[in-house]
């Protein structure tokens, strides 16, 4: 397969090297949209040889989707990264071996598993692997998701699964994910009270499906949580990720993980809801 990459970035010179290594392995024709990095970033995407563009940050869905109406890609196919992933030594054999037969297939996307990585040690339980990504798409098979946060691709047409990992490496200090969630936050609550007064979004949304692709059975399980009282439901999802999925066995990386991204990030989403309604009743 011949496929174009398409990485997005904001200073992040800790990481993007080894995304970029693992991006030249697939393709000689690599696209880094930056948002005005500050540190080090740019000279290592030069350095690579890399296509640059700047362009301002609104959200990631609006990134994206930018950046698939507006570079200039040499392949009919595009590869998608954030600046912390890279692909896996068997993910590069995969994408590789797509080239046997590209024009036979009826395929317009693959979902790829990724493994996070969080500070140093591989996030295998709790439900975090496999979590599918539709990543790799024919130019004018995929968009983004129009949502604020946790937005997905979504592909047009049939889609298949390679099952060799892409790493999300987060090498991120704890005080810059906490400030980084903190805002999300901010963007999934006002998700939350968009709701279904704004659903459709032109179309740009993972419809919620227990039988459908992995990022439709994403959404549905995602129904039933958001169905579930507020408060109540960060308690309940911590503990069926580090109690009932095992998470326990990732080790302290692992405690640390579940009780900042499942239970204190969950709980600071539904306080602001809270927040939010709690305004509009003193009005």
């Amino acid at each position: 397969m011949s496929v174009s990459v398409v990485i997005l970035t904001f200073n992040a010179e800790e990481t993007i090297g080894a995304t970029l290594t693992s991006a030249f392995l697939v393709s000689d024709d690599v696209h880094v949209v930056d948002s005005y990095s500050t540190d080090g970033t740019l000279e290592i995407c030069q350095a690579f040889g890399a296509h640059i563009v700047s362009h301002p940050f609104e959200n990631y869905g609006a990134q994206r989707n930018w950046a698939i109406a507006t570079l200039p890609l040499k392949y009919p196919w595009q590869l998608h990264l954030d600046a912390d992933e890279r692909l896996s030594p068997e993910l590069v054999e995969a994408i590789r071996g797509l080239k046997v037969d590209p024009s036979e297939s009826d395929m317009v996307g693959y979902f790829v598993p990724r493994l996070v990585h969080f500070m140093g040690r591989p996030i295998k339980h709790g439900g975090m692997y496999p979590i599918w990504h539709l990543r790799i798409f024919k130019t004018g098979y995929g968009r983004c998701e129009a949502r604020r946060y946790d937005q997905h691709f979504l592909a047009q047409g049939p889609t298949d699964r390679l099952h060799a990992p892409m790493i999300d490496d987060m090498r991120m200090s704890l005080s810059e994910w906490t400030a980084r969630h903190n805002r999300w936050s901010d963007a999934e609550a006002e998700e939350l009270t968009l709701g279904s007064a704004d659903a459709d979004r032109n179309g740009l949304l993972v419809k919620p499906n227990f039988l459908g692709n992995p990022s439709e059975r994403k959404r549905a399980l995602r129904s039933v949580f958001n169905a579930a009282p507020l408060f109540l439901r960060p308690f309940m999802l911590f503990i069926y990720r580090y109690v009932f999925r095992l998470g326990f066995l990732d080790g302290k990386p692992g405690l640390i993980f579940f009780i900042l991204q499942t239970f204190w990030f969950r709980f600071l989403v539904d306080a602001k809801l809270y927040e939010k309604s709690n305004a509009a009743d003193h009005r």
